[in-house]
């Protein structure tokens, strides 16, 4: 199968996940990731990017990063080459340090930025090498946490900002929101891309769609059905009116056709917006329940062939 082009643009943000070649260990001293962060400092002053996060493992690397005018190929190629170099003279090795192929998925920043951030910090938590973001020295959160200092390597004021204007109280509410584990940030929700190379909504995919040409194989269907329609077999699905659905409710079973009747809209086209208007909700409300596709295809499926049976019955 051909690999799929990459989406390039200035003013992109990528999160990029380099790993060790076989899976091996890229970092076997402190100086290792030392220099790797001196590396990547070198190539973000010659090429401009923003780096909003990074976690350096034993054999990968996460990072956040926004393009300026030099496309992210470029930049990855600079620290990967520089990088091996110094790896290979050091401990005597030859060949390919990093797999040929990073992955690099363009991502919502608006919608994801304090996600992945959140994300990205917690991967040694994940991996049981720390039990806070705290006790791991290799990766921003210190730089968030205001407990560390780097320099000018990690651009942390965009994503404090979201928090508060005032630095001091940003920097405590973003601690406050690396320790709340009833925010939890799942693996398929971070990796539930559109074409396997997007992470967003609808209206954000259909831009990066046109800024791509058009190149951009999606997921959802042709709007073959209405938001009546789709509303008509989840009410009866779920046994709900629409009128329930319209309401203020947490119980669980309309909670549950709230959230169907979004992902089905979405799986047929229909924008965010065009979803909440109908259904009379905020839009972000839409959003959530979007996050939550990819442990809900069962479902999607079932309800999609619920309403295929109903309009071959019509």
């Amino acid at each position: 199968m051909a690999r799929k082009t990459r989406i390039e643009f200035e003013g992109a943000l990528y999160h990029v996940i380099t790993r060790g070649n076989q899976r091996q260990k890229i970092f076997r001293q402190e100086d290792d990731f030392i220099r790797y962060l001196e590396t990547v400092a070198k190539y973000k002053e010659k090429h401009g990017f923003s780096l909003y996060a990074y976690v350096l493992m034993s054999n990968h690397v996460h990072m956040l990063i926004e393009t300026g005018k030099a496309p992210l190929s470029k930049i990855l190629q600079g620290i990967s080459q520089s990088y091996t170099i110094y790896y290979n003279r050091k401990y005597r090795t030859v060949g390919h340090l990093f797999q040929g192929r990073y992955k690099a998925i363009l991502c919502n920043r608006d919608e994801y930025l304090l996600t992945l951030l959140k994300y990205i910090h917690l991967n040694p938590v994940r991996a049981k090498i720390a039990v806070t973001a705290a006790d791991y020295e290799w990766s921003s959160h210190g730089s968030y946490a205001g407990r560390s200092d780097r320099g000018p390597l990690v651009d942390t004021d965009s994503a404090l900002r979201m928090f508060a204007e005032d630095n001091a109280a940003a920097r405590k509410l973003y601690r406050k929101f690396m320790g709340d584990m009833t925010v939890a940030i799942k693996k398929e929700d971070i990796y539930a891309t559109v074409d396997q190379r997007i992470l967003g909504d609808e209206e954000f995919v259909e831009r990066v769609r046109e800024k791509s040409g058009g190149t951009i194989k999606g997921r959802k269907r042709t709007r073959a059905y209405s938001l009546p329609e789709i509303a008509r077999v989840v009410e009866e699905i779920y046994g709900v009116s629409l009128k329930e659905l319209r309401q203020k409710g947490k119980a669980r079973r309309l909670t549950a056709a709230k959230k169907m009747i979004s992902l089905v809209a979405g799986e047929y086209g229909y924008k965010n917006r065009e979803v909440a208007e109908y259904m009379r909700k905020d839009p972000m409300v839409v959003t959530r329940h979007l996050k939550e596709r990819a442990s809900s295809t069962g479902e999607i499926e079932r309800v999609v062939d619920y309403l295929k049976g109903v309009k071959a019955n019509v």
